[in-house]
């Protein structure tokens, strides 16, 4: 993107007069749900035929034709000029104290204004390009908001989505439930081998490591068909580049009648990032049956919807429970989450591996909501914190697509590590899996900061 004026904190208006970077390229994308933009408590942009613009190595920026945008709201403070898109306009509104913090949610009918405020410049809020270069000349009827400052959401619906149903996600997202998927569908590339596709959010483009067992998973079933994974358990040794594919290697230890094992390296560029063991197995008729119930919690539409920045994904949190707030209040080492995508294959490999992605989301925030002025908000920054090993137990087929209640139970947290156990079970309170989680929380050498939080562990 342009080089920034510095008229306040966040500022991202695309000004400068510097030569584009080589190699930079811009696309466009039409995005598929409603878009708004939100200033000072107002609507100031809605419209379901915004465009995503990509540039190479800077967070997207979602446009809006400029006929949906309410210019009567700002006043033009000038030219815009980039080397890269063209020049045009800058507009400008008053300062205001408006939400700024990514997380949280915003009902279709609360204005968008969740908890949260802080005071904000009103510089240089929004900008058009009315002469772009000429290979953009599509630009020229679109319109676009800082939005770090300009709260700019998506309404995550289809047509025949359910009011219920129907939750908000703040722009830029990670991407939508079809990329997930798309991630997890881990393609073979010769015996025993497998490779994924990269999508990379470029404000921390680090492979969570549960996304790496879900994967594995994923794989193993492809390995052997007519199996599933009953028990995994993978071990997280050095970070992974989301902006580059990730290499599973499968070795089968045994294979009889009813049980497969396997172990899965993770590699990238050919140095290793994971490894883990798999146990498969055929199945077979009930002997004996049970399963724990859960303790008793409000349903899905009883908790507040919790934005985890993909769509088609809907993740609603249990009595508050989950906060990156570093002045949340404080409460039991437990956190509870109701999750379900809106649509997923018919292939049990991708619904089990979509079920172990979200186990590493909320593992240590469950250890650390005990602890006042300790949250997640410091991870990377000022404390390193990361998962080093998961363990899970699949004991059903399951579906990603119907509610799973993640129930979370830190048990111990000390000497620089935490432990939790944990269980999901389905809206109907069957038991279909468990799974526990190690992991590290502790403060960086010498008690600095990170040097970049951006891909700090």
């Amino acid at each position: 993107m342009m080089m920034a004026t510095t008229h306040g904190a966040g500022t991202r208006l695309e000004t400068g007069d510097a030569a584009p970077a080589a190699g930079r390229t811009i696309s466009r994308q039409s995005c598929p749900y409603r878009a708004r933009a939100w200033w000072a408590g107002q609507l100031v942009a809605e419209s379901t035929a915004a465009v995503v613009v990509r540039e190479t190595g800077q967070e997207p920026v979602l446009y809006f034709p400029r006929s949906d945008v309410r210019f009567d709201l700002f006043e033009d403070t000038g030219e815009v000029v980039c080397p890269v898109k063209g020049t045009g306009r800058r507009w400008s509104g008053e300062a205001s104290t408006s939400p700024v913090a990514r997380g949280g949610w915003a009902r279709e009918d609360a204005g968008g204004d969740p908890a949260g405020t802080t005071a904000v410049d009103g510089r240089d809020l929004a900008w058009c390009y009315s002469q772009p270069a000429p290979e953009l000349g599509w630009l020229a009827e679109l319109a676009a908001f800082d939005h770090d400052r300009v709260r700019v959401e998506l309404v995550d619906a289809t047509d025949d989505t359910q009011l219920r149903d129907v939750t908000v996600k703040r722009f830029p997202t990670w991407g939508d439930a079809a990329d997930l998927i798309d991630i997890m569908n881990v393609r073979p590339v010769g015996d025993d081998h497998y490779v994924s596709v990269a999508l990379a959010d470029v404000r921390r483009p680090v492979v969570e490591a549960s996304q790496m067992l879900g994967q594995a998973i994923v794989a193993a079933g492809r390995r052997a068909p007519g199996r599933r994974v009953v028990s995994a358990h993978m071990v997280f040794h050095r970070a992974a580049d989301a902006r580059e594919p990730l290499e599973f290697t499968l070795t089968e230890v045994s294979s009889g009648r009813s049980f497969t094992t396997l172990t899965a390296r993770v590699a990238q560029n050919g140095r290793g990032r994971a490894i883990g063991t798999l146990l498969l197995d055929a199945t077979a008729a009930d002997v004996v049956r049970h399963g724990g119930a859960p303790p008793a919690c409000p349903g899905p539409y009883d908790s507040e919807p919790y934005d985890m920045s993909v769509l088609g994904r809907d993740i609603r949190m249990v009595d508050g429970g989950y906060s990156e707030a570093p002045d949340a209040p404080i409460g039991p080492p437990e956190i509870d989450a109701w999750v379900r995508f809106r649509s997923v294959p018919a292939d049990p490999c991708l619904h089990a591996g979509l079920l172990a992605q979200f186990t590493g989301h909320l593992s240590i925030a469950a250890a650390l909501r005990p602890h006042a002025a300790v949250s997640q908000n410091q991870a990377h920054r000022s404390l390193s914190m990361g998962i080093n090993a998961i363990s899970i137990s699949l004991h059903a087929d399951v579906r990603a697509d119907r509610w799973l209640r993640y129930h979370h139970r830190s048990t111990f947290a000390g000497d620089g590590m935490t432990h939790s156990v944990c269980d999901v079970h389905t809206e109907s309170q069957e038991l279909v899996a468990s799974f526990t989680v190690d992991a590290m929380v502790r403060a960086f050498p010498g008690g600095g900061h990170a040097d970049d939080d951006r891909t700090a562990l």
